[in-house]
This record gives C-alpha cells, structure tokens and sequence, in this order.
C-alpha cells in the first residue's frame, strides 16, 4: 500500500520538530497573530490575547532570543523606557504557516456565519489564497504529489 508522505528513512534532526519546538505552543502563536497584525507593546499584546503576564514575558523573551522578533526600546513621555517587539525577516518568514492554520481553521472550525477574518491584498481587495508550486512551476494538489527524499543535510537513524 503506498501511503502519503511515508519515508523509507528516519531523519534525527527533522527540521518539523525543530521548529514545533520554537513556535509549538498557543501561547506563541498568538502573540505572531499578533506581531503580523502590528500589535508590538506588551500591554496590548496581553489584553488582546488574555496571556498571563509570566507566559507572555517567557513567550516574548524566547522569539527574541530565537531572532523571530527583535527588542526596539521606546519612551512615552514620562514614563520609563520600555521595550517595542518588530518582527524580524526570520519571523516574517513564519507569515505562510499562521495563514495556513487560519485557512484551516476557516474550513473545518469557523462558527456557521463564516471565518471571523479574512485576508485580502492590498492592492486589489481580493481574498487571499495559499498554492504550493514545485520548483518548474507546477502546482502541487496535496502530499499524494509529493516524494520526500533525503536532503543534503539529512543525518539518517538506521531505524
């Protein structure tokens, strides 16, 4: 029987697990809904996500030590210095994967009314949709399309 996306091999550093275990958590997924909404103080992130003060400190120190977001220091006045985070080029890169969960919960999870968001372009109004393409340009229907194969930098168990 061929199942999809079943590997003869096993990779020991597989690069989904490296990076569930940055980002794996709900708590840092929405404070990325976040950041790529524009929302960069700790204050507003809290109160729009309900995060607990201590996750949210631990969730903001880790991506920035990541290098997902980077500190930017600012100074209401009279007030004491405090601390912006701007997401960085290796956190925008993220953008595909929450847009892809967000599909995926408008399919399968949104209320009966519809999607609560939806993702438009800027330039001409029209909703934003997500294809995979393989390197000449072919459009790539599903994992049934797919053949995983070792990469270069691949280190094979010999399970």
């Amino acid at each position: 029987m061929n199942v999809p996306f079943r590997v003869d091999f096993r990779v020991n550093n597989c690069s989904i697990e490296r990076t569930l275990d940055i980002v794996g958590e709900k708590w840092t997924f929405l404070v990325l809904r976040e950041a790529f909404s524009g929302v960069r103080r700790f204050a507003d992130m809290q109160a729009i996500t309900g995060a607990p003060r201590q996750v949210l400190s631990a969730r903001l120190a880790r991506l920035v030590d990541e290098g997902l977001l980077r500190k930017e220091p600012y100074r209401e006045p009279g007030q004491r210095q405090r601390d912006e985070y701007r997401l960085t080029e290796k956190g925008r890169d993220l953008y595909p994967l929450l847009v892809a969960l967000m599909h995926w919960g408008d399919k399968y999870l949104a209320d009966e009314e519809g999607p609560p968001v939806v993702l438009t372009h800027r330039d001409c109004g029209a909703p934003i949709e997500q294809y995979f393409r393989c390197g000449e340009g072919h459009e790539v229907g599903g994992p049934r399309e797919v053949t995983p194969v070792p990469g270069s930098g691949a280190e094979l168990s010999s399970a």
